[in-house]
């Protein structure tokens, strides 16, 4: 056990960072056990840390002892340990290791910290490549899958189910895939980042604590704040206008957590999740975002492709998926064209009506066919499906400046341009039964002269999941929260 006792000279070497190079050295590392075994008088041993594994070999023959490699090979797995050793080359390439050229010569063999030998899945299980694809939207039934573990696919093997995966969470973010995926999603925040900062954008940071509901409508945790009703934000709407449009900050972004009430058991939806969200000044038209949204998504889509080649391939290695493609621009469709695509395809879609999530996939389809792409943007929505604060179409008042973006036919942002008139906010608000002493401070802000606006939230585990073609948001979320699951 590290009690952080004393500071000593001793040196650890990194996985990734050991190479055929090293060869004669002699070097010190600390990772999870993940497979022991024991062969004639001698125990190999695979280490793990993140990503990496490199493989320790341990001889009774070669001087060290039979009690050593008894205790070596009946360690439990996953236990932490450090091992100390000479690097030396194999005669084959160890293929089971991600450093395969090299191997460690062990002299000595500490564990720091023991796990129980009775774990609740083996990571070779939980690493198993899938067995057949499923949807990647309907219903999500977890009893079902929990109803289903521990029994063997048709090929035999036994794969381990989301639910216990989930239990169990700290166990399943230790496969690769998962260490990939979730290095994947961190560079997309750290993409999504610099771009914007990169063009004059400013971060900023709402509250999650407020009175009455984000954009109106019943779908909030309710809180009780002090007394006063509260609850926890829907998105950072009201204030990042307030920020870019009344503040003087013109152009902002925000990356954080997001609460829906919605008892949605499906694929795709959470009950929290993470939003990335913008907001900024034009100064005559509301393309002047959807081309800042273009390129923001190109330059994202683009740097996961170059600085994420080992991780992509990890997660391929699991769940094999088509990579994604998108033109440069962003192929745009209005929602009348849309429909009619539909419509063309014999799929009834009114266009005047909202789409439904089989319309939306279907529509993907139709697009990757028709213009080989499967990232695309369509504008002008229906205004009775937008939130009360969506300007108005100048020409067709049942349209809206409203658009979503969509891959793979599934929305992964939704935005508009913004109502910055405080007596048309006040009007469209009573019109879909909003209490105006909820946004008094909201509407009052644009009575200071406001800047014309807009912008958009997007949901950073869906987008991560439908890049990735993944079945299911749970496994771009690093601890779901869903209508049945609030731990771990």
């Amino acid at each position: 056990m590290v009690q952080s006792q004393e500071i000593t000279d001793k040196v650890w070497t990194n996985i990734p960072d050991l190479h055929p190079g090293l060869e004669g050295n002699e070097v010190r590392v600390r990772g999870h056990l993940q497979t022991s075994r024991l062969v004639g008088k001698g125990a190999f041993i695979l280490v793990r840390s993140s990503l990496y594994t490199v493989q320790g070999v341990f001889f009774h023959s070669d001087g060290g002892s039979s009690a050593m490699v008894k205790y070596i090979s009946g360690l439990p797995l996953e236990s932490v340990v450090d091992i100390t050793g000479v690097v030396t080359l194999p005669l084959q390439p160890v293929e089971k290791a991600t450093q395969k050229m090299i191997e460690i010569q062990i002299t000595t063999f500490y564990c720091i910290s023991k796990a129980s030998p009775q774990m609740p899945f083996l990571i070779e299980d939980a690493s198993r490549p899938d067995f057949k694809p499923q949807p990647a939207f309907g219903t999500y039934n977890a009893e079902e899958d929990t109803n289903e573990e521990g029994k063997a696919s048709a090929d035999g093997l036994i794969r381990v189910g989301q639910e216990i995966r989930l239990d169990h969470r700290w166990i399943d973010l230790r496969t690769p895939a998962n260490q990939a995926i979730f290095r994947i999603e961190s560079m997309v925040g750290t993409l999504f980042r610099e771009y914007l900062t990169n063009n004059g954008f400013v971060e900023i940071h709402t509250p999650k604590l407020i009175g009455g509901a984000s954009e109106g409508g019943s779908e909030v945790f309710k809180v009780d704040y002090f007394g006063q009703p509260a609850c926890l934000a829907m998105s950072p709407q009201l204030h990042k206008q307030m920020a870019a449009a009344c503040s003087g900050f013109e152009r902002v972004f925000e990356t954080g957590p997001v609460f829906r009430a919605e008892k949605s058991n499906t694929r795709r939806h959470l009950c929290e999740f993470t939003g990335f969200d913008i907001e900024m000044v034009i100064h005559e038209h509301y393309d002047e975002i959807l081309e800042v949204f273009s390129q923001l998504f190109i330059y994202i889509f683009d740097g996961i492709s170059q600085r994420c080649k080992q991780e992509l391939e990890r997660v391929r290695d699991q769940h094999p998926f088509e990579d994604l493609m998108y033109l440069k621009p962003t192929l745009k469709i209005s929602y009348a064209e849309g429909c009619k695509l539909l419509n063309d395809a014999g799929v009834f879609q009114h266009e005047y009506e909202d789409l439904s999530t089989e319309n939306e996939k279907k529509l993907g389809d139709i697009v990757r066919e028709k213009f080989q792409t499967d990232f695309f943007f369509m504008d002008k929505y229906p205004l009775s499906v937008r939130p009360f604060y969506t300007m108005p179409d100048p020409s067709n008042p049942k349209l809206s400046n409203s658009y979503d973006f969509f891959i793979r036919g599934q929305e992964i942002l939704s935005g508009a341009q913004r109502v910055h008139d405080p007596e048309l906010l006040t009007e469209r608000a009573s019109a879909i039964g909003i209490p105006l002493n909820e946004i008094a401070a909201y509407i009052n802000s644009f009575r200071n002269g406001a800047l014309p606006h807009g912008g958009g939230g997007i949901g950073l585990e869906r987008v991560v999941m439908l890049y990735l073609g993944l079945p299911n948001i749970r496994k771009t979320a690093w601890f779901p929260r869903d209508p049945k699951r609030i731990s771990p």
